[in-house]
């Protein structure tokens, strides 16, 4: 089955709060004969759009294919939230990496953050971006592993961003019952994700890209030589490019072995409820967004016109389930006892991709044929910024693209139909460990 039609209608954005609060532009053209271009980017979400917007302004031609819509995927779907540094905590990546490229880790990640906010004021994006992620605890010792972080990050990275609070001062902010202090990250920020890819498209279309939809890539010829010309073959179009890059993450299916091994996707969900009016005081009395510390974590915000837009719950597999709105509610209910019976308005599901060590997977799988995803959840920052790491490399700058390139990507234990089965048991394991509290 493919993941590209097996929730979605071909052509069209999920029914979420997210497609219906923009203005959907006229789609973009599909591939139709023979094209030729510097560099092909296969994906349409903040990886693709990323790339083919730093490349078209460093003067390269660039072709860029979507399967579906732009921004389509996870890009368009997910929680919207842009986090600080790297998805791994920093001390685990000095015990994997060591304390120097730790710190060079780190302040790519920072580099991700600000890439973000500089892109969104450069091309004018009208995505209601704003400051403030809190991370809440769902225990003492989780609050108390909070504030050991917090600290880390203030002496080791001189990052001051970051205010502890005790349980008191977190249900000040977020008046739940669940959680027990925990700190916030006014560094971190949040934002509309598919108007935030719209806009980078928009920009990638100005400065000179070429974007195509309803261009579903099916095989690739990479011809006898190495490194030479590479054929990309869409539907009724091919594209003969000097250089091609993956932005696949989730919807990669059977493209790459390589990646495909290392990139693992799986499937999270959101509700939108009702606007909540003067209510939403009852969930967060700041415009912040919310991360809590659960495996498979709760995250929540605000929206603009005052609904809570939930985050909850995970599958594993092809298929979302038939009640999205009830799997999210189950969460959101015990968050927010006293919304268990509100208007749930929009519910849709979305495709993500882990890997195993939580960072992105990046690698170069021929002389000029680059991938990068796996972003495990911290892809509004990362996968942009990846876009432009590969967009730098092609231009023969690829300090930063090796630089996480280095960082360790084991294969998913298992092959073939095994490695799902084999995470879904995995993260049952640890989804109970949030039950009992473990």
């Amino acid at each position: 089955m493919n993941l590209l039609y097996a929730n979605d209608r071909r052509g069209e954005y999920p029914d979420s709060w997210y497609a219906a609060t923009v203005d959907a532009p006229v789609p973009h053209a599909p591939l139709k004969g023979e094209a030729r271009a510097d560099v092909c980017v296969i994906g349409g979400g903040y990886t693709g759009l990323s790339a083919a917007l730093h490349l078209a302004e460093a003067g390269f031609s660039v072709r860029l294919l979507e399967a579906q819509r732009i921004g389509f995927g996870a890009s368009g779907r997910n929680g919207g939230q842009l986090g600080s540094g790297q998805r791994m905590y920093q001390d685990d990546l000095e015990t994997l990496m060591g304390k120097g490229q730790a710190k060079t880790l780190w302040q790519m990640g920072e580099e991700a953050k600000n890439l973000v906010k500089s892109l969104i004021q450069k091309h004018n994006i009208e995505c209601h971006y704003k400051d403030g992620v809190a991370w809440t605890a769902m225990n003492g010792r989780d609050m108390r592993h909070m504030h050991d972080y917090a600290g880390l990050l203030k002496d080791r990275y001189g990052y001051g961003q970051i205010t502890t609070m005790d349980a008191d001062q977190m249900r000040a902010l977020c008046p739940s019952p669940a959680y027990h202090g925990g700190m916030l990250d006014m560094g971190a920020g949040h934002l509309h994700p598919l108007a935030y890819a719209l806009g980078l498209a928009r920009a990638a279309t100005a400065a000179g890209a070429a974007l195509h939809e309803g261009a579903e890539v099916h095989a690739i010829d990479r011809g006898a030589q190495a490194g030479g010309p590479v054929t990309v073959r869409s539907g009724q179009g091919r594209v003969v490019a000097d250089h091609v890059i993956f932005a696949c993450n989730g919807y990669l299916g059977t493209l790459e072995q390589k990646v495909a091994a290392r990139v693992m996707p799986i499937n999270n969900f959101i509700a939108a409820t009702e606007p909540l009016g003067d209510e939403a005081a009852r969930v967060l009395t700041r415009d912040v967004a919310v991360a809590d510390s659960k495996f498979v974590v709760n995250y929540f915000r605000l929206s603009h016109d005052k609904r809570l837009l939930f985050g909850g719950g995970e599958s594993y597999g092809y298929r979302f389930p038939a009640d999205i709105a009830g799997v999210v509610r189950k969460p959101m209910a015990q968050i927010f006892p006293h919304l268990r019976d509100v208007k749930i308005d929009y519910a849709w599901g979305g495709t993500l991709a882990i890997t195993r060590k939580r960072m992105p997977y990046l690698a170069r799988l021929a002389p000029n044929i680059l991938t990068a995803s796996g972003y495990s959840g911290h892809g509004v920052g990362t996968a942009t910024h990846a876009g432009k790491l590969m967009a730098e490399a092609v231009a023969g700058r690829a300090a930063g693209f090796d630089a996480l390139a280095a960082v360790p990507a084991p294969a998913f234990p298992g092959a073939g139909g095994m490695r799902t089965p084999l995470l879904a048991l995995a993260m049952t394991w640890f989804a109970m460990r949030d039950r009992i509290g473990l």
